[in-house]
């Protein structure tokens, strides 16, 4: 009698549970870097209106102070918009913001600028260096009577997970808290004061400090290198997943 030939008890469905496993596995992971290669796209989309919108607002005319605080109170979107305000600063308020000028580190001098029709703007005048943080060893620079500014439109901003806590009893701040900032200038008036800073434009300034024109106008903008890598990741799994699911159909043919 011819002897048949049998098949190892565990090879066909053990390999078929591997591969319904496996399928399980990966279909959720390859469209998951589907997805998010699709979400970078979108957000390449969005850098670059947001990238336009700031250069359109960055170098077009400066509009004036009430035509912004309209527009902010409307809810509209204001950051980066080229101002023009008149006013007298108040020195005596000032406080220190820390930032770095060409890895140097130092302070930016935040200033309130009380205008004539009765508004209060917190002004960033600009960079000093941490040997001229006092008022007196930049005395030249603390510009009396009616002044002019031009700016660009901050918005305050939130801390990161690693920046440090904010110490409004040395008038030192490590982020944009403009509440905070203005409870200290201001501790028992209750003053209301413009809800953004003023960053100033470079402009000359007798001896030079505060240096203005510190607003950072490039943002990275790496969406597109990031989509590419997770289509990438995509078509490695989905390579893997179809050369698997070969090999399994092909032992099972033999």
């Amino acid at each position: 009698m011819a002897e048949h030939e049998t098949q190892s008890p565990q090879s066909e469905p053990e390999s078929v549970k591997r591969f319904v496993w496996f399928t399980i596995f990966m279909v959720p992971v390859f469209a998951l870097t589907v997805w998010l290669g699709v979400w970078q796209l979108q957000r390449l989309e969005w850098k670059r209106g947001l990238l336009a919108a700031i250069e359109e607002r960055s170098e077009g005319p400066p509009v004036a102070l009430e035509t912004v605080l309209e527009k902010a109170k409307d809810g509209e979107d204001i950051e980066y918009t080229r101002v023009t305000v008149d006013g007298r600063f108040d020195h005596a308020r000032e406080e220190y913001l820390y930032a770095l000028d060409e890895g140097d580190p130092g302070w930016h001098v935040i200033t309130p600028l009380e205008t004539d029709e009765g508004s209060t703007v917190l002004i960033d005048r600009g960079f000093v260096p941490a040997d001229k943080k006092a008022p007196e060893a930049r005395e030249e620079g603390q510009l009396e009577g009616e002044v002019e500014v031009t700016g660009l439109v901050r918005q305050p901003q939130e801390p990161g997970p690693f920046t440090p806590d904010n110490e409004p009893a040395r008038k030192q701040w490590f982020w944009r808290d403009l509440d905070g900032m203005r409870q200290a200038m201001f501790p028992d008036s209750g003053k209301r004061v413009a809800p953004f800073f003023i960053e100033v434009e470079p402009s000359d300034i007798p001896g030079g400090l505060p240096k203005g024109g510190q607003t950072n106008l490039t943002l990275p903008n790496n969406h597109l290198q990031y989509a590419w890598t997770w289509f990438c990741m995509a078509a490695v799994l989905g390579g893997a997943y179809l050369a698997y699911a070969w090999s399994v159909f092909r032992k099972k043919k033999a």
